[in-house]
């Protein structure tokens, strides 16, 4: 059988971000809106594999620009969910990551400050991330818009926060500042850490290679 695009189990119950994230906004959002992006990437390969076989011609344009939307909301809310755990009041960065934050932006209240600014000022629908750029060698803020975080190449995403309104309208109606803010008490730093030390190993390794080439 082809292999899919799969819905992954969350890392933690449904009630295990509460009172952040209640029960049945994390339910709602994992299990409709995660698993809608899912069902309807599977759809589209479907679709361009029918069409390969058969020799029929398909709408390759709109696919792939559906593609790209779907996907990417599967790739951006399943590095999400890894991203979170249970709330803690003195939740913040340690170690490698502390000291990458505070070179790259001065400090981390000013990080925190600008990556919840950008989370707030995005036009319409999209995510707030923090990325690894290789070719700055460093740890940047990015807008992503709707899904598209392939508009954004060989930037390797650490952290990601869904700012699309079924994230938090369910408890926050539409006062996403207070949403993004909480948020700080949820990420799982340890986690974004080891992303972070992952990618600057990876890239490093490969400037290497490239210095013998």
């Amino acid at each position: 059988m082809t292999k899919q695009y799969e819905l992954p189990p969350l890392p933690f119950g449904y009630e295990a971000l509460e009172p952040i994230i209640s029960r049945e906004q994390l339910r709602l959002h994992h299990d409709k809106h995660h698993k809608a992006y899912v069902d309807k990437a599977n759809e589209l390969v479907g679709l361009l594999d029918e069409a390969r076989k058969t020799g029929d011609k398909a709408d390759i344009g709109s696919i792939a620009r559906k593609l790209s939307f779907n996907a990417g909301g599967h790739v951006l809310h399943s590095l999400m969910w890894q991203n979170l755990r249970p709330p803690r009041n003195d939740n913040a960065p340690a170690g490698d990551l502390a000291q990458d934050l505070e070179s790259d932006f001065g400090s981390i209240e000013r990080f925190m400050s600008e990556f919840l600014e950008a989370a707030t000022t995005i036009e319409g629908s999209g995510w707030a991330v923090v990325a690894y750029c290789p070719h700055l060698s460093r740890l940047i803020i990015e807008q992503i818009g709707n899904h598209n975080q392939f508009l954004v190449p060989n930037r390797m995403v650490i952290l990601s926060l869904d700012m699309w309104e079924h994230a938090y309208y369910l408890d926050y109606r539409n006062d996403k500042q207070t949403y993004a803010k909480n948020c700080r008490q949820i990420i799982n730093w340890e986690k974004v850490a080891k992303r972070n030390t992952a990618l600057k190993g990876l890239y490093e390794e490969k400037a290497k290679e490239n210095k013998t080439d």
